[in-house]
């Protein structure tokens, strides 16, 4: 964010980590990683489209990390809303994107990435983390890996800057429990509801007694 500020970096330019010592995760939480094990990238971005399709932009980084990882994970990867990237019911990976507007013109992006790659033992705090080799039993190069990921998420940037609508279509589909019950909880109350979907915005979709939208940040999965 300092050097984008300070005129040090252009659109596309990657940094990639090796080791991080606070690593930020969605609101407000970290994100725990093991040194040289894992994808640990920020890739900024100077979006040239309307801030109304700020969730698209989301949309499109989270379907490349899900093309990356089911390459290697196959089928049972999913993308949990809004971004995060489960095999199973278990998370592999998650992304922070941190915008920077004047007032409505979206001035860039800084997309975090962070995708469990070699790592095995992870801090018991967290509910369900699984890496690619637990999935798979194989060892990777996670700088090979993350140059991977680049050319993914630049093939669903190109696909985003033509405004094809496929991009919300494909996530729709690769979206996690989607059409079946999930438990969410908002505050301190937990509540049975069907996932029917995202909207264009970004809000999640479901129906139980009635049809519901959610805000990013206003419910939470309850995974068992």
């Amino acid at each position: 964010m300092r050097q984008i500020q300070a005129g040090l970096a252009t659109h596309g330019t990657v940094w990639f980590a090796l080791e991080q010592t606070a690593g930020k995760g969605q609101r407000g939480k970290s994100w725990l990683t093991t040194a040289n094990q894992n994808i640990m990238l920020s890739v900024a971005i100077t979006p040239d489209l309307l801030p109304t399709r700020q969730f698209w932009l989301s949309a499109t980084v989270a379907l490349a990390c899900y093309d990356f990882y089911k390459k290697y994970a196959g089928d049972e990867t999913r993308i949990k809303w809004p971004n995060d990237v489960y095999w199973r019911d278990r998370k592999a990976g998650g992304i922070l994107i941190e915008n920077v507007f004047r007032g409505s013109d979206w001035l860039y992006a800084v997309v975090g990435i962070g995708i469990n790659i070699n790592q095995v033992l992870f801090d018991t705090a967290l509910p369900n983390p699984v890496s690619l080799k637990q999935i798979t039993g194989k060892d990777f190069d996670p700088t090979e890996m993350g140059r991977e990921l680049c050319q993914a998420l630049e093939n669903r940037y190109q696909v985003l800057r033509a405004g094809n609508t496929v991009i919300m279509q494909e996530y729709q589909q690769a979206l996690y429990k989607l059409h079946q019950p999930v438990t969410l909880k908002k505050g301190t109350a937990s509540f049975e509801t069907t996932i029917t979907g995202v909207s264009d915005s970004g809000q999640l979709l479901t129906k139980d007694v009635t049809d519901r939208a959610f805000d990013f940040g206003e419910v939470e999965f309850v995974i068992r």
